[in-house]
């Protein structure tokens, strides 16, 4: 182990005092995997000794920081130094190796396009990763950011596997012989069960009901064990669950989807929001999932929350690698908010600053998305290809002659039937807008408004009742209307909710006017 302190080393892997560029791989060979420069040799030293001591921050300081720096400084178009080449500095630990090679194919994944042997040799990694976690081999605390982003990149590399394998059109024999070969890299069985395993083994389930009884200290610490155990199982397992929700998602089976995530309480503060990128996931599919379930006042509150709370602190994440990710899926879920809305007018649900954010973005879209016309059509299409997940087709494909790209089949199916709903709600939005104006009217008075028969129109507001609630994940029956009637004597008795009034934004934005009004006062200098 280096003598000198970690002080140097930030100094080596994120200062200027370093001049590492001079240090170059031999001219012949512009990426050399065994050379290792001095300031990745003092990085893993030092990264290996503090996992050694179980030093979260230190761990964090390095992982967040140093290793993009010199990412940015030394591999912005090249790969890292191999595993091989910097294993003797860290005693040949396997499980060192293991987590190098993690970050390793991570920053591949983002800085350069992995082979195909690349990304079967991510997949044995991940494997092998897992297995040592499941079977308790493994005495490390690790940050929540290091283990959300182990989850995150296990999924997007196994949707970018699937995208990659589904685009057959210009395949080379060498490839399909590869995909032949490794038929189970990245299979979906593979990526279900590990993450599934990942849940059952860490007890996280149990560990969150015993903690809702005061049995357990989950939440309260974020995770961590302050007792000398370790926290990697039993976040990845918390992870887990969020990970099994955007797969699912992305297979375009919703209800499955929520059903892995119940055990988090997402009312709730929880390790999730503790790492920006996972709350933002975690709610992005959440309020899709229940989107695609007609649970539209599910979706919409949601997407108000998380709305509200990146309005509120995106300016700390500005330095973070994360920051373009956060305001892409920002802008996706305005879009998905403003499909909601469209479909379900709930706008007593939305707090005032969100509420003025959607009209500046997609006021007048929302305008056009109320009528029954195809530009409206048009609109949600637009905005559906634009928000929605990248959904993969999960199976293998025929190898046979002529190969041909699949890699659209799943998002157009869930275009189709998206839309299908979409049209149906458009047709029923007449008779909202009619009961919006009477409160009681009789059914022949309506039907001649509508320009239609009696028992047409019975079948419309059957049909209106049906589309205007849902099943919720307890399979209660919900309402999403913000107009609800009841039919009594060929009369329709409307029923509509009114919201109640709020004052406090009113009043906090006009004690922010009072305070803006005294400071120009006091700038005032009177004679």
């Amino acid at each position: 182990m280096a003598s000198h302190d970690y002080e140097d080393a930030r100094a080596i892997t994120g200062g200027v005092g370093y001049d590492d560029h001079r240090q170059q791989p031999p001219q012949d060979q512009l990426y050399d995997p065994n050379f290792v420069p001095d300031s990745v040799k003092s990085f893993v030293v030092h990264l290996y000794r503090h996992i050694r001591e179980k030093n979260v921050y230190e761990i964090h300081q390095m992982y967040e920081t140093s290793f993009h720096t010199l990412s940015d400084r030394l591999f912005k178009d090249t790969p890292w130094p191999s595993v091989d080449a910097v294993a003797n500095y860290v005693d040949n630990d396997h499980v060192f190796c293991l987590l190098f090679k993690e970050m390793w194919f991570r920053h591949l994944y983002a800085r350069l396009t992995p082979t195909l042997q690349q990304r079967i040799d991510s997949w044995d990694n991940y494997c092998s990763l897992f297995q040592v976690v499941l079977h308790g081999a493994v005495n490390m605390q690790l940050p929540n950011q290091w283990l959300w982003d182990m989850v995150d990149e296990f999924v997007y590399q196994f949707q970018s596997f699937c995208q990659y394998r589904a685009k057959m059109k210009n395949k080379t024999e060498q490839e399909i012989a590869l995909f032949r070969q490794f038929d189970q890299a990245w299979s979906v069985y593979g990526v279900l069960n590990f993450l599934q395993a990942l849940v059952e083994k860490s007890n996280i389930i149990q560990i969150l009901e015993n903690e809702k009884e005061g049995l357990e200290q989950f939440t309260s610490t974020d995770g961590y064990d302050y007792n000398g155990g370790s926290n990697v199982l039993k976040v990845l397992g918390y992870f887990g669950m969020v990970g099994l929700l955007r797969v699912h998602c992305l297979l375009g089976d919703y209800h499955t989807g929520l059903k892995c995530l119940q055990p988090i309480d997402i009312s709730q503060q929880g390790v999730y929001t503790i790492v920006i990128g996972s709350h933002i996931t975690t709610i992005y599919h959440h309020g899709f999932a229940n989107l695609m379930l007609r649970r539209y006042v599910e979706a919409i509150r949601e997407f108000n929350k998380i709305l509200l709370y990146i309005y509120k602190t995106k300016q700390y994440h500005q330095k973070s690698p994360q920051y373009e990710q956060i305001l892409k899926k920002n802008e996706q879920m305005y879009a998905l908010l403003a499909i909601c809305l469209s479909l379900c007018p709930q706008n007593r649900l939305l707090d005032e600053t969100v509420n003025s954010q959607l009209r500046e973005k997609y006021g007048e879209k929302m305008i056009r998305m109320q009528r029954y016309d195809d530009e409206a059509f048009a609109i949600y299409d637009e905005l559906f290809s634009y928000a929605c997940p990248k959904f993969i087709t999960p199976s293998a494909p025929s190898f046979e002659e002529p190969l041909v790209n699949y890699n659209q089949d799943a998002y157009r199916l869930q275009l189709k039937l998206f839309l299908y709903e979409a049209k149906q709600q458009q047709l029923l939005s007449g008779v909202r807008t009619f009961l919006k104006v009477y409160s009681t009217i009789s059914l022949t008075k309506l039907a001649s408004h509508m320009e239609v028969d009696e028992p047409t129109l019975r079948t419309i507001l059957i049909t209106y009742k049906h589309k205007a609630h849902a099943v919720d994940s307890d399979g209660k029956v919900i309402s999403n209307a913000d107009v609800d009637f009841y039919i009594d004597d060929d009369m329709v008795h409307v029923v509509e909710f009114k919201p109640a009034k709020r004052y406090g934004d009113y009043f906090l934005r006009q004690v922010v006017k009072l305070e803006g009004v005294i400071n120009e006062m006091d700038a005032i200098k009177l004679d």
